[in-house]
């Protein structure tokens, strides 16, 4: 099997063209051995915008950071597309790199508000995402 860091590297040649259009450039974070078996992550990065990603047996962990606030993909897609969603990632293959081409998809078609600097409306999202988390009708009963 390919190394975890060789697979996020062929990974990130997939997904460059649409953060880097934006001024966002990658920053590998590092990589390790846990019990979950071998790792490798980084990030795209400007000033305060980050878009953290995680390699272990497939692309896992994907959390959108702006400044002191984060969302993970699903939570983001979700906020921006409700739960009929039409988003690619995640998607199910045997190909480990169709999961950083459908991240790109959904980077490209979606994420406009996090790769173009729009705070206000990245917020709108984590607003959106923490009403889900609220438990609703007879799950707020103790």
């Amino acid at each position: 099997m390919t190394e975890p860091r060789e697979i996020l590297r062929l990974g990130c040649e997939v997904l460059d063209p649409i953060p880097h259009v934006h001024g966002v450039s990658f920053e590998y974070g590092g990589e390790g051995l846990s019990s979950g078996g071998p790792y490798a992550f980084g990030s795209y990065v400007n000033s305060d915008r980050r878009l953290e990603i995680h390699f272990r047996h497939s692309l896992g962990l994907v959390t959108y950071h702006f400044g002191k606030a984060s969302l993970d993909h699903e939570a983001y897609m979700r906020a921006l597309l409700g739960d009929t969603r039409g988003n690619r990632y995640p998607g199910f293959s045997d190909n480990l790199l169709d999961a950083f081409g459908d991240l790109a998809a959904d980077l490209q078609s979606f994420a406009g508000a996090h790769l173009n600097n729009d705070a206000e409306e990245f917020m709108r999202c984590v607003a959106k995402a923490e009403e889900w988390k609220k438990p609703s009708g007879l799950a707020r009963i103790p």
